[in-house]
């Protein structure tokens, strides 16, 4: 009886632990991930939009997305830090960061506090910019810059309070929380880098990726996010779950979005469309991420800017190739069906554009000025990856 007794408190004992565990989470860590995938598909679905439908209204459906993913973000993060900050006990109040002398909350939180008065700032000031000036002659109005940077901190906040999170809990965490908090770091990470690709999309047109530049582009942004995801992690594979969850999503929007019809409805139309168009399909970033993620858990504890050096050598060796051919293959009859999307065209581009399903000459690059390119792309990925290194091994320290 004694030993049934023992028994059945230790397995109460264990289940009320995990509860407990479970718990530790913060509801607010949950509800950025959350924001940031309302970013990352309202983006994707902007950009469909204007290629679509053309100029859109403050309140169109994929501005309001995104700005829902702006309001979730910055009433959750700045409930918890009022929260802490004015019924915090001090132990609380110890284990976050201070600022304006009175707020006390997680830096994840404050990123995306801020991201979110970003956001919410640049909507009326787009709105005023397109009623004074017209339409944007670049994407990078100043408006759409406040915006852009405005979702890179939400996304970014939200990435860092699942990290917070994983460091804070550490071993005391339950297999089910681990399981929680390793896909939520995965998907925050890979909603960032969809964010990331969109901002250096216009590098990556399908008719350019026969030239050095877009694997130039490739090497200055990519393996700074991949290597630092997959450092800080106390998980394998994180760069690659990474590109997948990016993968993913930009593969579904190309899916999803000419299920649905649109017409334009800003002249001039030199294309006639029924459908929404859908933007690009995502590139092969899946490739170096494996290779990445292998020689991070092998050569961890190397020296950085030895490790620096491979890791370049090992994302322009693997990416370069693998795009190259593919984009080969999406350029021809086999890319123009609906698995990848390339029939698509904006309603405000000539369909006999001479270069529309070839490369264009003016950005190929071959023979010996190809390999000076990509010697080029090693030196730059150099740099970033060392650059990602320093920022995983901080993320890795990351508690408050």
């Amino acid at each position: 009886m004694n030993q049934n007794f023992t028994s059945t408190t230790l397995t109460e004992s264990a289940a009320f632990d995990t509860v407990t565990v479970t718990r530790v989470i913060p509801t607010y860590v949950y509800a950025t991930v959350f924001a940031s995938l309302c970013i990352a598909v309202g983006l994707q679905w902007d950009i469909s939009w204007h290629m679509s439908v053309g100029r859109d209204g403050l309140f169109s459906p994929p501005h309001i997305l995104i700005y829902l993913g702006a309001v979730i973000a910055g009433v959750f993060s700045g409930i918890k830090v009022l929260k802490t900050s004015f019924w915090g006990s001090k132990e609380e109040k110890s284990q976050s960061i201070r600022f304006w002398g009175i707020f006390h909350g997680s830096l994840g939180a404050m990123f995306c506090v801020w991201g979110a008065f970003a956001m919410l700032t640049s909507a009326p000031f787009d709105d005023w910019w397109h009623n004074t000036y017209g339409l944007d002659v670049k994407i990078l109005s100043p408006p759409h810059a406040l915006l852009g940077l405005g979702m890179m901190m939400i996304q970014f906040g939200a990435m860092i309070s699942v990290i917070a999170a994983q460091n804070k809990l550490g071993e005391k965490m339950d297999a089910r929380t681990k399981s929680h908090l390793q896909w939520m770091y995965a998907l925050s990470a890979g909603f960032l880098l969809v964010m990331v690709y969109t901002l250096v999309s216009e590098y990556f047109f399908l008719n350019m990726l026969h030239g050095v530049l877009p694997y130039q582009i490739a090497a200055l942004m990519f393996p700074l996010f991949l290597i630092s995801i997959s450092f800080a992690s106390p998980y394998r594979f994180a760069a690659t779950k990474m590109a997948l969850i990016y993968t993913f999503v930009m593969a579904a929007m190309v899916w999803i979005m000419p299920l649905f019809p649109a017409e334009p409805k800003l002249s001039p139309v030199f294309n006639y469309i029924t459908r929404f168009q859908p933007f690009h399909f995502p590139v092969l970033l899946i490739v170096p991420a494996i290779a990445i993620d292998y020689a991070i858990e092998k050569w961890r504890n190397s020296n950085k800017w030895l490790l620096a050096v491979l890791l370049s050598l090992i994302f322009v060796v693997c990416f370069t190739p693998v795009q190259w051919y593919f984009s080969e293959v999406l350029i021809s009859e086999i890319g123009r069906g609906w698995f990848f999307g390339r029939f698509s065209w904006p309603y405000f581009a000539n369909p006999s554009y001479e270069f529309r399903y070839q490369f264009n000459p003016n950005f190929s690059t071959y023979g010996w000025d190809l390999i000076k390119g990509l010697a080029i792309a090693v030196g730059i990925g150099i740099l970033t990856s060392r650059v990602g290194l320093a920022w995983g091994n901080w993320m890795k320290q990351v508690k408050r």
